[in-house]
């Protein structure tokens, strides 16, 4: 898709010919779970107990790992992170109420979902991990389940959170996290909806999981502290409408 400096990008399915076709601003949506801050791990974790992937050799990418004038394909600049849409694609740009800086996208495609969102990490040992022990004792807390397995990236987390539906019927939230470290940023994208049900992703998952290989992250020099929301902003070509 785009051209490399480092690594092989993974090519989408189909030409990009068009801008989103709806792009909400959600003044006060919840990420889908919590990343919790903590300070530099003073030890190198041990990264085969989960099987976690460390070259991202299919994305997601570094900004320094791609040259995104090698082609003419229309992405979506959101300051630290930069997006390829696929035809049709529905976002929703998720924001914090209080500063209005934007914390996460929302990538709608059908009856499923995902939901991306950077943060800072460590410049040279690994946090991912740490966050899945993080959120596996947080799924418990709520009368959850959670497990660390294989994924299409390597190590994933799925989660199975009780909750109440519309009508106050029991119900069930169902995700699937993959977690991507890079040079002091770590990216996380939770699938929900149909797609994250079952053990093989069907064609909308691989989808989204297509989606989220192929980001960019543009990170600053800003120090913070591990486990921070790096904010993203809109782009200034696109027209957000209320909702």
């Amino acid at each position: 898709m785009f051209g490399r400096k480092k690594r092989k990008a993974v090519e989408t399915d189909e030409a990009i010919d068009e801008k989103l076709e709806t792009t909400q601003i959600v003044p006060d949506a919840p990420e889908a779970e919590e990343t919790t801050k903590q300070e530099e791990p003073s030890e190198e974790k041990d990264a085969s107990a989960y099987q976690i992937n460390l070259d991202r050799e299919d994305g997601p990418f570094d900004i320094e790992e791609v040259d995104l004038d090698a082609d003419d394909v229309d992405r979506l600049d959101f300051g630290s992170l930069i997006v390829t849409p696929f035809k049709n694609m529905q976002m929703q740009i998720q924001l914090d109420q209080t500063s209005g800086a934007v914390q996460s996208l929302l990538v709608v495609q059908g009856n499923s979902a995902i939901e991306v969102a950077l943060f800072a990490a460590p410049a040279s040992t690994l946090m991912i991990d740490e966050v899945h022990e993080e959120m596996v004792r947080g799924t418990a807390a709520q009368g959850g389940e959670a497990n660390v397995g294989n994924g299409p990236m390597g190590a994933e987390l799925r989660r199975i959170v009780p909750m109440k539906g519309p009508n106050g019927e029991d119900g069930y939230h169902v995700s699937r996290t993959w977690l991507a470290q890079g040079p002091r940023w770590l990216l996380r994208g939770v699938l929900m909806g149909e797609s994250a049900i079952g053990e093989k992703l069907d064609a909308t998952g691989q989808l989204l999981l297509e989606f989220f290989c192929n980001l960019v992250v543009r990170r600053d020099n800003s120090p913070r502290v591990p486990g921070d929301v790096i904010p993203l902003k809109v782009p200034e070509d696109l027209r957000p409408e209320e909702s």
